[in-house]
């Protein structure tokens, strides 16, 4: 029998479940006693809940043992919306980059955990970088996650260097959650970031952020090229061109005039 209040068709275990996923979320990556404790769920309930939302491919378990979504939820919404409506508006400041430069250009989203990438636009030239729409990537070592984390809420960013374990993935790759914070902190003073193999030993990348209606660093638009083409001296010239391009689209995307969006 449904609880008293509750319409016969009211499905209670659905309802719980589906809390678990906004609480998730609406918080960021959440333990199993994170959720009990939000949720009034006994620790067993909330964690039946997980293991199943796992097993469906909704959530995923990190080494720190907090669950974070996966982009399951963003795959179903895009299907419901064939338009893709921030990819779409994105494309011809993308596709900009992408004459001006003939390298691979990628728009990004930050989910609070890693980066997911949106969009690209393949470079011409033979050597060049392949990041599969729909993949995922540490923000910690990308030039894309690098312009957001830059100007996160100072205890966004804080939170988000607790809990990220900082894995090597090049010897490049910053590891101390010092030296990543001074980076971050430089990044936001001249507003772009840079990917100097990182991420991959060979590929270097510049990133700008793009600011939504509520001023949110939530995405970004990256340059993408083997080191061999992207010196120093190219890079310089590119990022102006990426900082105009993004800061074009944050207008367009509703962002309010801040000093922060650069």
């Amino acid at each position: 029998m449904p609880a008293k209040g509750e319409k016969y068709f009211f499905i209670s275990s659905l309802a719980k479940g589906i809390k678990v996923l906004e609480q998730i979320a609406e918080h960021g990556p959440l333990t199993v006693t994170g959720v009990a404790n939000m949720l009034g769920y006994n620790r067993a309930a909330a964690h039946r809940f997980l293991a199943t939302l796992r097993e469906l491919g909704y959530v995923e378990k990190a080494e720190t043992d907090c669950y974070h979504l996966t982009f399951r939820l963003l795959e179903i919404g895009m299907k419901a919306d064939n338009r893709s409506e921030i990819p779409r508006l994105a494309r011809i400041y993308t596709q900009e980059l992408s004459v001006a430069f003939n390298e691979t250009v990628n728009l990004g989203y930050f989910d609070g955990w890693d980066i997911f990438h949106l969009d690209k636009i393949d470079s011409k030239e033979i050597l060049r970088v392949d990041s599969p729409l729909g993949s995922r990537a540490p923000a910690y070592c990308t030039a894309l996650g690098k312009a957001i984390l830059a100007f996160l809420p100072q205890e966004e960013l804080e939170n988000y260097l607790i809990r990220t374990k900082l894995k090597a993935r090049t010897p490049n790759t910053i590891t101390k959650r010092k030296q990543l914070f001074k980076e971050l902190k430089e990044i936001h003073e001249r507003g772009y970031s840079q990917d100097n193999e990182e991420m991959a030993a060979g590929l270097r990348c510049i990133a700008a952020p793009v600011f939504d209606r509520n001023g949110r660093s939530v995405y970004a638009i990256s340059v993408s090229g083997p080191s061999i083409r992207m010196t120093d001296e190219r890079i310089q010239s590119i990022h102006p061109k990426v900082q105009e391009v993004c800061k074009s689209l944050s207008k367009r995307l509703g962002s309010p005039p801040s000093e922060d969006a650069l």
